[in-house]
């Protein structure tokens, strides 16, 4: 039985410099804006070398090792173009943000006619596209959701349902759940799972308490007379795709209703389809206090985030209407693509497609499981939130380069390195389906060649 040592580079570069594999062609419509002359390499050099310079040297390392090592320039539905006309079927999707895939017609024409109008707001005379945003949210959301709030991503949107939860129940406790992720700001941090992302900042907010995911007596310990607020993600999406039994959110919301606590459902991710259904809390029935929305709500054009609750929790702004505000949040611009969003995934019926092609999808990638159990442990998911764990986390770093080599964009869940994962839009066509999957088996083919064959047990 042999042990996984850390992928070498050479491994890679044996990877990215062996003969690609056809693959489905997948044009854009129209030309795509590529340069096959030399001036195309001079222009990636540049741009490559800009952000080592000047942005984060170390992701531009890191984006070079795994094979990412090409400027992209263009984009449509599911497809990725690089300066040299390379297309990419992407995978990953702005970490689940392409939900209507990118450039969609209908939403860059509502941007565009919307900034012919107004772009941004005086922030004093009523804003017409955010009241009609905050009213559609209310129609769709579960429950007794009613009223929203926005911003400009999901982190900003847990910092203020962390802020109407405390000022809301008069509490200050707050618990969350291991391998969770609820953003990178100080606040959304100090709820948010996983050491390695929050000890150099310590000391974050006093009275947080992380307890592990789809345990409910866990959950029963924890939450009591103090607690402000519960945060659940219904899938854990950074913590590796975990998909937590149906009583365990639906014991969630009783155990809130019992101490008065607000139970808060983290549907960066999850919501608007993702899983196969509208919201991820809707597969156990489950209706939240408060729901926060970012990533899909954007359609991949304007960003925008949101957190919506029950009158209950909107007593915060009765003394003061500006006690939380966000200069950008709301704005016409990002509440235009927000609706043209929402319209698209109604009328195109992108739920149902998710729930479709995330069961092709998921049976295809599961195939390639049976046939390197040594490679590929588990693959999970609802709808196309889909994660494959390995064996071994370097083992995943392998099959992600390989990937790369057939023009299939991927990348690793962020609290769970053993954990890839796939969140392409949810309008992915049956072709590109069957390029995704038989794309992930010569990834793994490759990949079991590179290291063998590996033990499960040896490598836990």
């Amino acid at each position: 039985m042999t042990q996984v040592a850390p992928a070498p580079p050479e491994a890679l570069e044996d990877l990215k410099n062996s003969e690609a594999a056809s693959m489905p062609h997948s044009p854009l419509n129209g030309s795509t804006p590529h340069d096959n002359s030399g001036d195309a390499d001079a222009r990636d050099a540049a741009a490559i070398s800009d952000f080592e310079n000047h942005v984060n040297p170390t992701m531009a390392r890191l984006l070079k090792f795994m094979g990412f090592d090409s400027v992209e320039v263009a984009a449509r539905g599911a497809i990725v173009v690089d300066s040299h006309g390379r297309e990419f079927l992407d995978c990953l999707g702005g970490y689940g943000t392409m939900s209507v895939g990118h450039s969609h017609p209908r939403v860059v024409a509502a941007v565009k006619e919307q900034l012919d109008r107004m772009a941004f707001s005086s922030r004093v005379l009523f804003n017409e596209p955010q009241a009609r945003l905050a009213k559609k949210l209310a129609e769709i959301t579960p429950g007794d959701l009613q009223f929203a709030f926005f911003s400009n991503s999901g982190a900003e949107a847990a910092e203020a349902a962390l802020k109407i939860a405390r000022m809301s129940t008069g509490r200050t406790n707050l618990v969350s759940a291991i391998g969770s992720y609820h953003g990178k700001t100080l606040g959304a941090l100090s709820v948010s799972g996983r050491d390695k992302y929050k000890t150099p900042f310590a000391p974050l907010l006093p009275g947080c308490v992380n307890v592990p995911y789809n345990d409910i007596a866990a959950l029963e310990d924890a939450v009591d007379e103090s607690v402000a607020a519960l945060l659940l993600e219904p899938i854990q999406g950074e913590g590796g795709i975990i998909v937590p039994d149906d009583d365990y959110l639906r014991a969630a919301r009783v155990l809130c209703d019992r101490h008065g606590a607000l139970l808060v459902c983290d549907e960066v991710q999850t919501g608007l389809g993702r899983t196969g259904k509208m919201w991820g809390c809707d597969w156990p029935g489950v209706r939240p206090d408060l729901m926060l929305l970012a990533k899909a709500l954007s359609g991949g054009c304007i960003p925008i985030g949101a957190v919506v609750g029950t009158a209950r929790t909107w007593t915060i702004w009765d003394d003061n209407p500006l006690i939380h505000s966000s200069t950008f949040g709301g704005n016409p611009l990002a509440c235009a693509c927000a609706l043209a969003a929402l319209e698209v995934i109604e009328e195109e019926k992108l739920v149902e497609s998710s729930q479709r092609q995330g069961e092709k999808l998921m049976a295809r990638l599961r195939q390639t499981q049976s046939k390197y159990p040594g490679c590929v442990k588990e693959v999970r998911g609802r709808g196309l939130m889909l994660g494959f764990e390995f064996t071994h986390e370097d083992i995943g770093g392998l099959a992600i380069a390989a990937l790369a080599q057939h023009n299939v964009l991927a990348a690793y869940s962020l609290n769970n390195p053993r954990v890839m994962r796939f969140e392409p839009p949810l309008n992915i066509t049956d072709e590109q389906v069957e390029w995704a999957a038989g794309a992930f088996e010569k990834a793994v083919a490759q990949t079991a060649e590179l290291v063998g064959e590996i033990d499960i047990e040896d490598a836990s």
